[in-house]
């Protein structure tokens, strides 16, 4: 915008690797104290997503993440056509989000990021979270060993977004929830070759 716009009007000009404004000395130092008030507020760590020092998300990895998602918004289900797409974290750098392709979801301009980080005292798997029952674990859901298990094995598979309707995830964490189920498939047939079947529940009722 800064290029195309603001140069074009000579507003701004390009110099030494940077955009400055033309004259606007009260503007500027306007914004310089903004900008320290609100680091003062906020801190450094607010930034962060713009460091130059961060790996940007490569065309060939944009790629798969789009090709993945059918051209489509992975929060609210709109295709390319009717909105333009962007890759971006799920859950952010800032918060610990890894470069993993798990980590990264197709969005359109109305797309919501939800809080996968939240965690309620209240909610019994919250509770679980870094103890002995978590076999598996991604950015986006868990796998723990189920506390009554009616067999050998029984394990759950959880998101750790909250919400009661299994049936209401969004793309990127039903990917990470298979994703969990194949591997526990994986640990449990490697413990036990005999095993001939499984069986899956989800859980839609919001119990």
């Amino acid at each position: 915008m800064v290029r195309k716009v603001l140069t074009g009007k000579g507003i701004t000009a390009y110099g030494n690797g940077a955009y400055c404004l033309i004259g606007g000395d009260a503007l500027q130092q306007l914004c310089r104290q903004r900008l320290d008030a609100f680091r003062e507020q906020r801190g450094e760590e607010v930034f962060a997503h713009r460091s130059r020092n961060r790996t940007p998300i490569s065309g060939s990895v944009a790629y798969r993440v789009l090709t993945r998602a059918r051209g489509r918004c992975e929060c609210c289900g709109a295709q390319e056509q009717q909105r333009a797409l962007e890759v971006d974290y799920i859950v952010p750098k800032n918060q610990g989000g890894s470069d993993a392709i798990t980590n990264l979801q197709a969005l359109c301009f109305y797309g919501v990021h939800a809080s996968y980080c939240h965690r309620e005292a209240s909610c019994v798997f919250c509770a679980l979270e870094g103890s002995v029952r978590v076999l598996l674990e991604n950015e986006l859901a868990l796998c723990i060993a189920d506390a009554d298990p009616v067999s050998e094995g029984h394990s759950l598979v959880i998101p750790r977004r909250h919400g009661a309707d299994g049936l209401e995830l969004h793309q990127p964490e039903w990917n990470a929830v298979v994703k969990l189920l194949k591997l526990r498939r994986e640990q449990l047939s490697a413990q036990d070759a005999s095993i001939s079947g499984w069986a899956g529940l989800l859980n839609a009722s919001g119990c």
